[in-house]
């Protein structure tokens, strides 16, 4: 089992950054993929980036060049940075681990970017 909480949602206006956090209750030396999706209001949850065990990443188009998804071994943590922030990048976010075959996920922090 993993759990996994995420942080550092909020509210910004567009151009701003944030900075989210994923906590994992595992070493995520162990997983073979970590990611972000996120979920607008009235839309399915997408995927916005996504590293795998090879340090291989990849990024939605729409967040190339804005978004970088890292991981920090020691403390367990996932991050997204996210700069020049959009309102269309307004949504829930969700970190995704995959481990020993499974998917697992947060419960989400909210980001809000306003025009």
């Amino acid at each position: 089992q993993v759990q996994l909480v995420e942080s550092g949602g909020g509210l910004v206006q567009a151009g701003g950054s944030l900075r989210l956090s994923c906590a994992a209750s595992r070493s995520i030396l162990g997983f073979y993929s970590m990611g972000w999706y996120r979920q607008a209001p009235g839309k399915q949850r997408e995927l916005v980036a996504v590293m795998r065990s090879s340090g291989r990443t990849n990024y939605t188009d729409s967040v190339k060049g804005r978004f970088t998804i890292s991981g920090d071994n020691a403390k367990n943590l996932v991050f997204l940075q996210m700069n020049s922030l959009k309102p269309e990048d307004t949504g829930v976010y969700y970190c995704n681990v995959g481990w020993r075959g499974v998917d697992y996920w947060g419960k989400g922090t909210l980001v809000t970017v306003s025009s």
